[in-house]
């Protein structure tokens, strides 16, 4: 990277803890810090969700897959986006509904207070621990570009380059600085303003990568026999079909999802959160891909396939555009990092710190114990980001997703629709899918439960279909428990009760105004992007109009930003509110 690719990144990382320095002033409360007050408006909500999905994961894992496997790589991430369509559908407008602030309090009138604690402590370790696994990600990409004098103090003298460890960490502290600031507010703005700086990026790269191979028709003519296929190996039909329900669990019961619809103002706002992640998700996967998939026709078997996609970036982009497309994996890492972060952070301030010590704590200490908790759990994922690379961060990111979101999550989906399942039910499809998970991981091998002779056609075929066979444990296991549970139950569960009156007391409120700071922060941020690239531009003669183009876009899509935003504020002024304003009503 050059001089400007610095600047820029440098740039993009001050943007990020300002956007949280707005907000800090303004959690007067744990709901304001933990669930924006129950205002943000659905497509930031949408967005948000999108970019929790997201990661420098999602261009190292899938992109390594797009350069060795192909357009199986789309076929995968397209599924997100069934998943998603099938929430809003399904799932989104029943969160909402319900009226809570969050899934552990759901889960504390439907199920009691002992399976909170449970999801609280083995989640907000395991599941924040994985995100470090995302920042590793990023600092690996973002290092090989990095080269340094050997004797530099944040030099890695193995290879050259930047240190990954003192990177991971500098971004884990980026992170958690955000998301102590500003709450669920920063969390949700900077989402936006990452799915902003993504698509630009994103949409300069294309064009030029697939010049380079000479335009479409020849890419499709150079591709390898299989490429285009949307399965390939252990990546099947079957596999696809698997993906797209365990992803319907996550992305409909995770509660860093959950989070996505009970912060809108309305039943509607929930679905149509869902339904925009989801479009998205179906037609953008193929862009983001490209430029691994032409890479590979470009430079076949010549690079590290977790590296593709950033040596195709590099192999396009002018000075400044890579920095802005650094800043777009970053902002991506740091969108689902965020996210954890304040989900659990919330969690363990109402669930373990409120309810088990401070009943009567008043705002201002929720505040700052949820303050406390973000920083602890910081730890947490700075942890993720230096161990889990020795143990594989693509193999921990599909087994982590395959073998334990069904366990998890399943059964606060069954139970938003079941009247009759209690406690007994969650523990054992909780326990026995963490059984088969441990079973098919570890115990199908020869040395393992597969060396009893009566066994071994059963371990050969799960080592043949080893992608398959996860989903075992992380879909049928759950499932069945669930339908055996529901069938033995023969009375209504008191929980259901207690979920029906929060229902009941429920009150959508159409008319509240919601905030229109969002998309003015969204406005300034691209047009400081804009003048920023457009300064590039002036500078650069040979990629000048490629600058300029992204200028162009950023300062148009700037322009359609600030004309919502004044209709939204015009329209907010004759609406009645049902509640005491607050400072987000007068931006």
């Amino acid at each position: 990277m050059q001089f400007a690719d610095y600047f820029v990144l440098v740039f993009y990382l001050v943007g990020m803890v300002a956007a949280g320095m707005v907000f800090a002033s303004r959690m007067k409360n744990s709901r304001e810090m933990f669930a924006a007050g129950g205002r943000s408006p659905w497509w930031v909500s949408g967005l948000s969700g999108f970019m929790t999905m997201f990661s420098a994961g999602t261009f190292v894992v899938w992109g390594g897959i797009a350069y060795e496997k192909g357009f199986v790589a789309v076929a995968i991430n397209m599924c997100y986006g069934v998943s998603a369509l099938l929430v809003g559908w399904l799932v989104a407008g029943v969160w909402r509904r319900l009226g809570v602030d969050s899934a552990p309090a759901f889960l504390r009138l439907r199920f009691g207070g002992s399976i909170v604690q449970f999801y609280t402590w083995f989640q907000g370790t395991i599941g924040i621990f994985a995100v470090g696994g995302a920042i590793y990600a990023l600092s690996k990409i973002v290092c090989a570009l990095v080269p340094l004098p050997a004797t530099h103090l944040f030099a890695d003298s193995e290879t050259g380059h930047l240190s990954v460890a003192f990177l991971s960490v500098t971004l884990c502290l980026v992170v958690i600085l955000v998301t102590f600031l500003g709450g669920l507010w920063a969390v949700l703005i900077t989402d936006v303003l990452q799915f902003v700086i993504l698509t630009v990026s994103v949409l300069c790269v294309v064009p030029l990568i697939v010049g380079r191979v000479g335009g479409w028709g020849a890419f499709v003519d150079a591709l390898p026999e299989g490429f285009a296929a949307p399965v390939s190996g252990d990546f099947g039909w079957w596999f696809l079909t698997g993906w797209v329900v365990i992803h319907f669990f996550k992305i409909g019961g995770e509660w860093s999802f959950v989070q996505r619809y009970t912060c809108v103002p309305t039943v509607r706002d929930a679905r149509k959160a869902a339904w925009l992640f989801g479009v998205l998700y179906l037609v953008s996967p193929l862009f983001w891909m490209l430029p691994a998939l032409v890479f590979r026709v470009l430079r076949p078997g010549q690079a590290d396939p977790e590296q593709a996609y950033i040596l195709a970036c590099g192999m396009v982009l002018p000075a400044g555009m890579m920095g802005l497309m650094v800043a777009a994996m970053a902002s991506a890492t740091a969108s689902a990092a965020t996210s954890q972060l304040n989900v659990f952070a919330g969690a363990f301030t109402q669930e373990f710190y409120r309810r088990l010590f401070r009943p009567d704590a008043p705002e201002r200490e929720l505040v700052l114990v949820g303050r406390l908790f973000t920083m602890l759990l910081g730890g947490v994922v700075m942890a993720g980001a230096l161990l889990i690379p020795r143990y594989g961060y693509t193999t921990f990111i599909i087994d982590l997703t395959t073998l334990l979101t069904g366990p998890l999550v399943l059964p606060t989906i069954w139970g938003l629709f079941s009247r009759r399942i209690g406690i007994g039910a969650v523990w054992a499809t909780t326990l026995a899918g963490f059984g088969a998970a441990v079973v098919v991981k570890f115990g199908m091998s020869w040395e393992g439960l597969a060396g009893l002779e009566p066994l071994r056609p059963l371990a050969d075929w799960v080592a043949a279909h080893r992608r398959v066979a996860d989903l075992f444990p992380g879909i049928i296991v759950p499932l069945a428990m669930l339908a055996v549970c529901e069938g033995l139950a023969r009375e209504e569960h008191p929980g259901w009760a207690r979920v029906q009156a929060a229902r009941r007391a429920f009150r959508e409120r159409a008319a509240v105004p919601v905030s229109t700071l969002p998309a003015k922060m969204v406005g300034v941020t691209l047009v400081l992007l804009g003048l920023v690239t457009g300064g590039l531009a002036i500078r650069d003669r040979e990629d000048g109009a490629t600058l300029a183009a992204a200028t162009a876009l950023l300062l148009g899509v700037a322009a359609v930003v600030f004309g919502f935003a004044r209709r939204a504020d015009r329209r907010g002024g004759s609406g009645e509110t049902a509640r005491e304003p607050t400072d987000f009503d007068h931006e």
